[in-house]
């Protein structure tokens, strides 16, 4: 895959950040999921958080989309404290959450799927404005790049990462700033993922705030203007594309100076 980055310079340029996380923290009781995150995500950038199993990328994905409210810290949006009671909240103000399982149904058509949640209906017992809906689907997907050349096809005929595309374009098409994409390009293959890992760019470059929440540094740093390792709900990275390697970014989302520690350690030994 071909690296699909912008220049950091090019996003300053944009404004203040659209979304902005200071020393966030999330605790159940005496168990701290999150502590102490510090985030700002500005508009064309793709801003990559990285961890391992139970390293807080799950809680972070639902304080954003407001599933869960924050113990600590703040919310912004355009300099502004937010506080979000419901997905629905975090939605009405441009931060639209795209979760690994979709949240599609897969027997009903990509033009049905497209437009879940927000159908166009028509007289007192809406109607559902079918024509008007399977044309604008078509329109949106092709001037976002989706080619597909029946929208009235089942969504479980499309690959997984057509899958992903149209779920992503859906937030885009209706109104998203921020979207947020969780583990999008997990179980595909090298064709699918690059389809996804495009797509990504194209959004970035359309002028959204992306945040892919992801476990593969490889794909991060192929998109990414941002990285941020987690471990165990803390921060251990927060670089700029500029300030890491690829090698350094794998290093830090593998275990960091624990894992060089080993290394020297086997070397040694050797």
């Amino acid at each position: 895959m071909t690296t699909i980055t912008r220049d950091r310079r090019a996003n300053e340029a944009l404004g203040a950040p659209v979304i902005e996380l200071k020393d966030v923290g999330k605790s159940y009781g005496a168990f701290n999921a999150l502590s102490h995150v510090d985030l700002a995500v500005d508009k064309g950038e793709v801003t990559c958080i990285l961890g391992d199993n139970g390293a807080g990328k799950s809680t972070l994905i639902k304080t954003l989309s407001g599933l869960h409210k924050p113990t600590d810290g703040t919310i912004l949006i355009d300099g502004e404290p937010v506080s979000f009671s419901s997905p629905k909240q975090a939605l009405d103000t441009g931060i639209a959450t795209v979760y690994q399982d979709l949240a599609v149904v897969g027997s009903m058509p990509v033009w049905r799927n497209f437009f879940l949640g927000q159908e166009k209906t028509t007289g007192p017992v809406g109607w559902l404005k079918t024509r008007e809906m399977k044309s604008e689907a078509q329109q949106a997907l092709l001037k976002m790049g989706i080619d597909l050349p029946d929208v009235d096809v089942p969504l479980e005929r499309l690959s997984g990462g057509q899958r992903q595309v149209v779920a992503i374009a859906r937030a885009i098409y209706f109104g998203a700033r921020v979207v947020v994409l969780d583990e999008p390009t997990a179980a595909l293959g090298v064709k699918q993922s690059g389809m996804v890992l495009k797509f990504v760019a194209d959004a970035r470059d359309r002028g959204l705030a992306v945040i892919l929440i992801t476990h593969n540094p490889h794909h991060a740093y192929l998109v990414g203007d941002h990285f941020m390792v987690l471990k165990l709900g803390s921060p251990i990275l927060n670089a700029t594309r500029d300030e890491i390697t690829l090698d350094e970014l794998t290093l830090q989302m593998a275990g960091g100076g624990e894992l060089a520690s080993l290394e020297h350690e086997l070397r040694r030994e050797n």
